[in-house]
């Protein structure tokens, strides 16, 4: 009697860990997708930002041959605010307060 309650409960971890290794092999290729798509969106990023600024040289030459003053336009212009860039130190600080960390499931829900 003892080793049969031993083996269904060897064979309960047996299916929880089987579950738990699916469960990690999945959320692994969603984190290389979500790598690959980040990679892509930097490139596109780094590719606009050359974009704009060969196009800044562009209006600010052509400003220049006109004789526009670029930095009374700039005054004068209804900009948004400049974001404000945060030190590595208060990220950090600001993303632990958040509570960034990823909740588990409760494994004895999927029984």
């Amino acid at each position: 009697m003892g080793l049969g309650g031993t083996a269904k409960k060897l064979q309960t971890v047996m299916d929880s860990a089987e579950k738990l290794y699916a469960k990690m092999n999945e959320i692994i290729g969603e984190l290389k997708d979500l790598q690959q798509e980040v990679e892509d969106t930097s490139g596109q990023v780094d590719h606009l930002e050359r974009d704009l600024a060969e196009q800044r040289a562009l209006v600010e030459a052509l400003a220049a041959k006109e004789g526009i003053d670029i930095e009374a336009v700039l005054e004068d212009a209804d900009l948004p605010p400049e974001p404000v860039k945060e030190d590595a130190e208060e990220s950090e600080s600001a993303e632990a307060a958040a509570g960034t960390d990823v909740p588990v499931a409760n494994e004895s829900s999927d029984k």
